[in-house]
């Protein structure tokens, strides 16, 4: 038997994505976040936290032993290749998490929420690709509203994911997220009315 219709849920940053999950959530869908998965597989006494360190330096650790997530930032920005070297620690170790996650949930359908899923190369554990757009202007002005941080941070943070244009054309689904909550519940429920009609055609045959 197919395991049940995977949604990835995508999107760059301040694009609305944790807004649509707790939507999905409230319609009784399971969604299995990556940061949810990140934050534990680097939490401490985790491996992954033990293998940062040992890459990185004991300058990644707060007083307390646990990770400082903006210095480690900082770090991955400023140098590329140790961006690759902490993805190839983490990657793994979130998507065993994940999976093991699914294995356990219940639901109609799952929504895998992955916000680097076309950067990352995640797709082919996932059946349809959905992307939360917004326009750019709008997610650097959000970026700064809720972050703080200075224009020029938010748009190199920006540029550092996949474009928006990348994005869309990796879209089996796309949902506008520039105007209300109200809107973009009503299009999260009709979303998920098709996800419904998918998932049952996807475990009688193993397509959408």
């Amino acid at each position: 038997m197919p395991h049940r219709l995977r949604i990835g849920l995508t999107g760059g940053i301040a694009s609305g994505k944790s807004t649509v999950s707790k939507c999905f959530t409230e319609l009784g869908v399971p969604v299995i976040d990556a940061d949810d998965s990140a934050r534990l597989v680097v939490a401490p006494g985790q491996v992954g936290l033990l293998e940062v360190t040992n890459r990185f330096g004991v300058g990644i650790l707060t007083a307390s032993g646990e990770l400082d997530r903006r210095t480690l930032r900082d770090i991955i920005f400023a140098e590329p290749d140790r961006r690759r070297q902490l993805e190839a620690i983490l990657h793994p170790l979130i998507r065993a998490d994940m999976e093991k996650r699914a294995a356990a949930a219940e639901g109609p359908y799952e929504v895998f929420a992955i916000p680097l899923l076309v950067e990352g190369g995640s797709t082919a554990r996932i059946d349809r690709i959905l992307v939360v757009d917004v326009p750019e202007e709008l997610q650097v002005e959000r970026v700064v509203g809720r972050d703080g941080g200075t224009l020029e941070q938010a748009r190199a943070i920006l540029a550092a994911q996949a474009s928006r244009a990348s994005r869309l054309r990796a879209a089996d689904d796309v949902l506008a997220n520039s105007g209300t909550l109200a809107e973009l519940r009503e299009a999260v429920h009709i979303l998920h009315e098709r996800y419904l009609g998918f998932a049952r055609r996807h475990m009688e045959t193993g397509s959408t």
